[in-house]
């Protein structure tokens, strides 16, 4: 009994301490007081928090902080952002814009449950461009890709290895691209034909893989030694083909057609294959070109049906005088030639083919909305006539009176009562240079700038790209065979290849490297497209202030001298006394029209701005651009950092 009182008396005493010890606990922890929450700095993304603890002294704080999340009564469970000290203070950053927060402060005591303060609520504003400007990181993907130019390594491509692009946004909301089968080394080469690739944002590239297999459809073969039956000439059993320039558009919702060049490059007479330096020349021309027709219901599939034939190279010589007295002889057999198609619906709904290239000029051929093929019946195509042509399509643009007229390229668009014809001047390597005229109807008259027949012998103006190069750059070269496309919200947008300069880096093969290049477009107070002289890279279009136009820009015009790049010069904008000081328009006076986002000068041009990336610089940014025309040229510039 003694032994089992002793035991029950040691219990009674340690629970009475133990009672003690909680009371002592519960005193200091109940003394623990928490301020709400106040905010401040609250953006589209961040809010800063502070509060205030009191009454831990002999308290086992094992943490405290905020805690947060977008219903009411957050707890420890939701977001929580610790931090140290009676005084507690935050920024919470990667919050969503236009959002109701709900916030409390928190600590948590060892061996209790947390304790938290009063609930308060702050919601974030809308982001402004101004916001998404200042977090704005530009493209990085390097322009020189011949590291990786290989087949293997396509899916890392993005834009390398683009030649004459076409453009279309389809209905799942990507813009989707494809391209003649032109590569650095002929990395497509055996990879089939017609390249695709997809983007939502224009700047970052999802290569697809070929439209086209292989192996040409059958059709292209069996026309080509049908007409050289008719003609009196042996079939050719092995054709040599080139795969060109197509062109992509939406004709309705859910249904694709794509319209593209091959190209037969055997000669007419005996039905050999042209061989570079001149080899099995016969006296000839070479073989025809055709246009043929794809039709898809999904484009992200890349799964195209062929429908076949459409138009071919057609000749107004007759039959047998396909001739050539030696290379130097300019005057084509085939008037009209069948590459380089572009298509447009207008808007009273008919459909239009637009095609042709270098021989005697671009020609215009209304096909069937239901097919896609001509609206009319073609005549045969060795003796063409009338202005149509016999059903081949009606000449809209010639420049000259050659059968090689070093004009090619068209893309026709519709904008605001005027049709738009773009098309590319000059040879590939470097002077490649885009022109423009419009017409209220699709196929003309179709006039200049300067009100100039795009029929007659002058050239066309403005002049919309040339080579160039930027300080710090090798610039670019063959900036021409142009898409052009919109996003369904007014914005236009330029597409093209650029090539190198010859000779970069030591590589003496780095004119045939080829990026794809997107520019935005900017519409003048006359109708006519200025395209903007760097890269689209989805920079946030935060509106230009005055202060922002001062200090020094390259400045460069583009002319009809296009055989060498056009190189940049310094212009000094002063803000005081609205001068500038240095450059070839120095001490003409510039006013800024921030609701235009404009420059005029009083060298009288008026200078069109926008915020683009200065792909020069390094590391990349964003900076001011403009573009401009005037005395018969183009200007760019761009704001130095």
């Amino acid at each position: 009994m003694k032994y089992l009182k002793t035991i029950y008396l040691l219990l009674c005493c340690t629970l009475a301490l133990a009672a003690c010890s909680d009371d002592d606990e519960n005193s200091a922890s109940g003394a623990l007081s928490i301020t709400t929450p106040a905010y401040t700095n609250v953006g589209y993304n961040k809010a800063t928090l502070s509060a205030n603890i009191s009454g831990t002294e002999g308290v086992n704080i094992v943490k405290r902080g905020f805690c947060y999340a977008t219903a009411s009564h957050p707890d420890i469970y939701d977001t929580t952002s610790e931090v140290r000290g009676s005084e507690i203070s935050t920024t919470l950053t990667g919050l969503t814009p236009q959002t109701t927060y709900y916030v409390r402060a928190f600590v948590t005591l060892y061996n209790e449950e947390p304790r938290y303060s009063e609930e308060t609520s702050f919601t974030t504003p809308a982001e402004t461009l101004s916001d998404e400007l200042a977090a704005y990181e530009a493209p990085t993907y390097v322009d020189d890709y011949t590291s990786f130019s290989a087949w293997s390594n396509r899916y890392d491509w993005n834009l390398a290895n683009v030649h004459d692009p076409t453009v279309m946004k389809t209905d799942d909301g990507y813009y989707y691209m494809y391209q003649t089968d032109a590569s650095y080394g002929n990395a497509h080469s055996g990879n089939g034909h017609f390249h695709a690739r997809r983007s939502k944002d224009l700047v970052n590239w999802e290569y697809l893989g070929a439209t086209m297999s292989e192996t040409p459809p059958t059709w292209i073969k069996e026309k080509l030694n049908a007409y050289r039956q008719e003609m009196g000439l042996e079939p050719i059993d092995n054709p040599s083909y080139g795969y060109w320039a197509p062109v992509a558009r939406k004709v309705s919702n859910g249904k694709y057609r794509m319209y593209y060049s091959i190209v037969i490059t055997n000669y007419i007479q005996t039905g050999k294959p042209e061989i570079e330096n001149n080899g099995n020349f016969d006296g000839s021309w070479t073989e025809r070109a055709f246009i043929g027709l794809m039709e898809t219901s999904d484009p992200a599939s890349n799964i195209w049906e062929d429908k076949g034939f459409v138009v071919c190279s057609a000749s107004d010589k007759g039959k047998t005088d396909y001739g050539r007295s030696s290379i130097n002889d300019w005057e084509g057999y085939f008037k009209i030639n069948a590459i380089d198609p572009t298509y447009i619906i207008t808007e009273n709904g008919e459909h239009w083919l637009i095609y042709g290239s270098w021989h005697s000029g671009i020609a215009a051929l209304q096909v069937n909305p239901e097919d896609g093929k001509p609206l009319n019946a073609l005549g045969n195509p060795w003796d063409i006539t009338g202005e149509d042509n016999s059903g081949y399509g009606k000449i809209i643009a010639t420049r000259g009176t050659s059968r090689w007229q070093a004009s090619e390229g068209p893309e026709v668009i519709y904008r605001d009562g005027y049709y738009y014809l773009f098309l590319a001047y000059g040879s590939l390597s470097v002077e490649y240079n885009t022109r423009v005229c419009r017409s209220k109807n699709i196929d003309g008259p179709y006039v200049d700038i300067h009100g100039n027949s795009a029929m007659g012998s002058a050239q066309l103006y403005p002049i919309l790209t040339a080579p160039y190069r930027f300080d710090n750059s090798y610039g670019w070269v063959g900036i021409s065979h142009c898409g052009i496309f919109d996003d369904g919200a007014g914005n236009w947008f330029y597409t093209s290849q650029g090539r190198f300069p010859v000779n970069v880096g030591g590589n003496e093969y780095s004119n045939a490297i080829m990026m794809g290049h997107v520019r935005s477009i900017r519409w003048d107070a006359n109708g006519w497209p200025l395209v903007m002289p760097e890269r689209y890279g989805a920079v946030p279009q935060a509106p230009i202030t005055e202060n922002e136009i001062a200090g020094d820009w390259e400045h460069l015009a583009l002319t009809t001298s296009t055989g060498t790049q056009r190189t940049s010069e310094t212009m000094t904008y002063d803000l005081g006394t609205h001068k500038i000081t240095s450059g070839s328009w120095k001490n003409a006076t510039w006013t800024f029209d921030a609701a235009t986002q404009t420059i005029t000068t009083s060298a009288g041009v008026v200078l069109y701005l926008q915020r683009e990336v200065d792909w020069e610089a390094s590391p990349r940014t964003h900076t001011i651009v403009y573009a401009a025309q005037g005395n018969q040229k183009t200007y760019w510039g761009k704001k130095l950092q």
